[in-house]
């Protein structure tokens, strides 16, 4: 019976799942939802992992996810204990990849960050906006001057939670964020949809994410004919996850109902604002 258990052992080791490499990608250990996030058991989620999936089942490859820190992939990447990164952008953190040399997919998804105020408020201009609720972390594209003159004075939280309470308790005038992601936990998860509205005439950041790496060029290369190639199924995956909902529009994120009902509200309010300034 022995030779027969070798037999079996051989085979088994020789299926193309145990043959196929693995790399491992790097992740946000953060509440990123629609794009990404870990669930209650430490599993990775959401739109980025179902691309990473399908991009690994497309090429034949394993791929395993490894959350770390914010501040700590860039180091991971760069000791090689991870060999993707995700997100990644040519365009951030330029002084600490300072002699590296990292290689970048086109682009997966794209993205705004920008200022979501109360309704009311929309259209205000930037001399109005006094307080900015903050996530730790982040940086305030566009603000930089006015924070400098002392215009603008930021309130940083440690979490999304908290930046949008600031801001829905009106202690801020508006919180700095991605658009989509706040809007999802708006609608999502706190259950107050509208009740904070990006306000596009502020200045905000378009950008996208991309995947990279320092040693497997070779893989980023595959990795953007996955996105030529299977670029139906990706776009069926924003649309599924809304991460480009309403991108260039004044309601990112909101799905379209939502979008009417604010619409709505603006023409009633259009409509019985001249009746109130009446003698």
């Amino acid at each position: 019976m022995q030779p027969v258990r070798l037999c079996l052992f051989s085979t088994i080791m020789l299926t193309p799942a145990a043959l196929a490499q693995t790399y491992v990608v790097g992740v946000e250990d953060l509440p990123f939802a629609p794009h990404y996030s870990l669930d209650g058991e430490g599993q990775y989620r959401g739109f980025a992992r179902e691309v990473l999936d399908a991009f690994a089942a497309d090429s034949g490859i394993s791929l395993s996810y490894k959350a770390l820190p914010v501040d700590q992939l860039l180091p991971a990447l760069q000791r090689g204990e991870i060999d993707l990164k995700y997100p990644d952008s040519p365009y951030w953190a330029g002084a600490q990849k300072a002699g590296m040399t990292l290689h970048y997919s086109q682009a997966v998804v794209d993205y705004v960050d920008g200022v979501l105020v109360a309704p009311q408020r929309q259209g205000q201009a930037l001399e109005n906006i006094r307080r900015l609720a903050m996530v730790q972390g982040w940086t305030p594209r566009g603000y930089e001057d006015a924070i400098d003159s002392g215009q603008i004075q930021l309130s940083y939280s440690d979490d999304l939670r908290q930046m949008i309470r600031l801001a829905l308790k009106q202690d801020t005038d508006g919180a700095y964020f991605n658009v989509v992601v706040a809007t999802h936990y708006l609608d999502n998860i706190r259950a107050r949809p509208g009740a904070l509205v990006f306000d596009p005439k502020l200045p905000h950041t378009r950008g996208s994410f991309h995947l990279s790496s320092a040693r497997h060029p070779q893989l980023i290369a595959r990795f953007d004919r996955f996105l030529a190639e299977r670029s139906a199924q990706v776009a069926a995956l924003k649309a599924s996850y809304r991460v480009e909902a309403n991108l260039d529009s004044d309601y990112i994120g909101l799905e379209q109902w939502k979008v009417d009902f604010l619409e709505r509200q603006k023409e009633k309010a259009g409509v019985q604002a001249p009746a109130s300034s009446r003698p």
